[in-house]
């Protein structure tokens, strides 16, 4: 029996223009609480971006970050950070490749390195709606979760096997696919922050549905009791769900809770 659902936003809960149905959703989340079924959001996005979808829903839960940041509206859950050490090194090889951008994730804001250009910092904007401009990694007192690689996206299998083995000291790295790369705290990844809200809410993973389509849902579509895959979701992703749904496109998530779930 289900008692939390996990979603993961772009390319699995967003269609592609970035919207989802919130008529029909409503409708859904009004009878998930009356069943007590939690809603959760799992993205590797930040939380300021990720809550702007949802100010109409308080409850909702988030695991931002890639795990590395558990929270709701009111307060931080649970918290991971890197080292000061490891960010260093990090910070440091990062910008010794030249094809690579990057940003610095942290609670409060994302850090983005002045020497990168006008057109990335305008994407960025979409994905962090905290994003401050800095000249070194000193320049950041807050926390660091995770750093955000934008690469050609043709080299983006060879620069994540890359980036694990120059770096496999101090992290993990993932990919949702398309030149986006994030390098994240070793072993901390959605399925991880799901575990810890479950420990929170005395929920198992084994109680828990999930829905992704990229490289960074991995763990956490193979970990709990039902992963579901979205009908465009990558193959190894396809290969390990428990079951499918329609695509983002066509509200998935929405058709699988309301046959399956509700």
């Amino acid at each position: 029996m289900t008692k939390l659902i996990a979603v993961d936003m772009d390319g699995t809960f967003l269609n592609d223009n970035k919207t989802y149905d919130k008529e029909k959703f409503t409708k859904i989340y009004q009878e998930l609480e009356r069943k007590n079924i939690k809603f959760t959001v799992a993205s590797g996005n930040q939380y300021y971006q990720l809550v702007s979808f949802f100010k109409d829903f308080p409850d909702v839960i988030y695991v931002a970050e890639n795990g590395a940041i558990v929270r709701n509206q009111k307060e931080i859950l649970k918290l991971n950070y890197f080292s000061d050490e490891s960010s260093k090194v990090i910070y440091n090889f990062l910008l010794k490749q030249p094809e690579l951008e990057f940003l610095v994730s942290g609670v409060e804001s994302a850090y983005f390195p002045i020497r990168y250009s006008v057109c990335y910092y305008d994407v960025s904007t979409h994905y962090y709606y905290h994003l401050k401009k800095i000249n070194d990694l000193a320049d950041i007192k807050d926390h660091i979760v995770k750093f955000a690689i934008s690469c050609p996206d043709d080299k983006t299998d060879y620069y994540v096997n890359f980036l694990k083995e120059n770096l496999f000291d101090y992290c993990d790295v993932t990919s949702s696919g398309h030149g986006d790369i994030d390098i994240i705290q070793p072993g901390i990844h959605k399925a991880h922050g799901l575990q810890e809200l479950g420990t929170l809410l005395n929920i198992p993973l084994s109680e828990m549905t999930a829905f992704g389509d990229g490289g960074n849902d991995l763990e956490m579509i193979k970990e709990v009791g039902d992963g579901v895959a979205m009908a465009n979701a990558d193959p190894a992703v396809l290969q390990i769900a428990n079951h499918t749904t329609t695509s983002n496109n066509d509200q998935g998530v929405l058709t699988y809770i309301t046959d399956n779930i509700l």
